[in-house]
């Protein structure tokens, strides 16, 4: 069989834990055997970045604005256990954090609809889409603790002061940051992908608490659509909808889905996994970074397994979920053939997803999604799963 061959590499950041596992296995039984894969590879496995002191995150981020399309593997933010746990030298910073930050870009999640799957909203009956701003905010944020009270005072270039809080006694303090740049691409981020797909976009924040910092968000949101996009969406039959964040969850809940739900950093993070959860499984969700000037990193936006590591490091055989992973390695390669021209590349991720689908609409599925299966499934191992996939792409 002769193999898809490519012209631009893609940026592959390899991760952690059970993903890392998961990743060789799907390149081994996925990819590597219909396409003549061109990538240039960076390991941001937790030992590398030690090693590397996060020199090699930063690099692959720059290979990413360098070649336009990268994927990436799950990988652990260390807390205080993993730094014990690993011998590290300190507590890095997330990867996604810093190339989110590298690349200014938006994270556009969407849940992955199989027939078969049951939804556990029973009134969301078309897919939800999480736009989640990648800049800043904790993410990015300086914080510390004070052991023995005392004032924590903030300091703006003019020369102006605010107390953050006058300590009587041990405490802790955290300071964050967003850009007028940031939030105005994000702004346009969400406003453009909501033309391109017809769908309304909502966004919310907590304006009546954050007076200045949540605030600064409506009001750049509100002032590009009032200027750059209101005719736009009148015309396409869509809607720009603001309102307080604890309204929008009451107002979703309640919803048929169907809309592009714009969250700041921190909200994204956890709505758009009560998103994933509802659809079928944390691992049923696509998720791909967009910067503003067109580069897209896909990724899974599940984290790294590592109840299911630790068994496969005992030797035992695990039903992990490889889905989210394997369609971030589709995202990469279908936009690598747009990119340049290669509908055959294009058209393999398509039959790839498509063989995936089918392989649990047949009833074959890891252990997780057969809770939610309306037929009569059958839980296999990570691997009989992947080859139940093979089966389905040679059909």
């Amino acid at each position: 069989m002769t193999k898809i061959t490519m012209k631009t590499p893609i940026v592959e950041l390899d991760g952690d834990e059970m993903t890392r596992i998961l990743w060789a296995k799907i390149k081994e039984k996925l990819i590597l055997p219909f396409v003549d894969l061109k990538s240039i590879y960076y390991d941001l496995g937790l030992p590398n970045r030690e090693e590397t002191k996060d020199a090699v995150t930063v690099e692959a981020a720059e290979a990413i604005k360098k070649y336009g399309v990268g994927v990436k593997c799950a990988t652990i933010t260390p807390n205080a256990s993993r730094v014990k746990e690993y011998n590290l030298s300190q507590m890095w910073k997330s990867p996604n954090g810093t190339i989110r930050s590298r690349l200014d870009g938006t994270v556009f999640r969407a849940p992955i609809m199989v027939k078969g799957l049951k939804v556990l909203m029973p009134t969301w009956t078309q897919p939800i889409v999480i736009a989640r701003h990648a800049y800043g905010d904790v993410y990015s944020g300086v914080e510390g603790y004070v052991p023995d009270g005392g004032a924590v005072v903030l300091k703006f270039p003019d020369g102006t002061e605010k107390t953050v809080f006058d300590f009587k006694g041990p405490g802790i303090v955290q300071a964050m940051h967003n850009t007028d740049k940031s939030i105005t691409s994000f702004a346009r981020s969400c406003m453009n992908y909501a033309l391109d797909v017809k769908k309304d976009l909502w966004f919310n924040a907590k304006d009546t608490i954050s007076k200045i910092y949540d605030h600064r968000f409506k009001d750049i949101f509100n002032e590009i659509y009032e200027k750059e996009y209101k005719e736009r969406f009148e015309k396409a039959g869509i809607t720009y909808f603001y309102t307080l964040i604890d309204d929008a969850v009451s107002r979703i809940m309640k919803s048929n889905g169907g809309m592009i739900w714009a969250c700041k950093n921190y909200d994204g993070d956890v709505m758009s996994d009560m998103v994933a959860t509802v659809f079928g499984s944390l691992a049923m969700m696509t998720s791909v970074l967009v910067s503003p000037d067109g580069k897209y990193e896909y990724e899974a936006a599940h984290g790294t397994v590592t109840r299911h590591y630790y068994k496969y490091l005992q030797g035992e055989q695990t039903s992990t979920n490889p889905i989210a992973t394997i369609y971030a390695w589709t995202g990469a390669l279908r936009k690598r053939g747009e990119l340049d021209g290669l509908k055959e590349l294009s058209d393999f991720a398509d039959r790839l997803e498509k063989a995936c689908l089918d392989t649990i609409t047949d009833g074959i599925m890891t252990k997780d999604l057969l809770p939610n299966y309306e037929g009569e499934g059958k839980a296999v191992t990570s691997d009989e799963f992947l080859d139940a996939i093979v089966a389905h792409i040679a059909k």
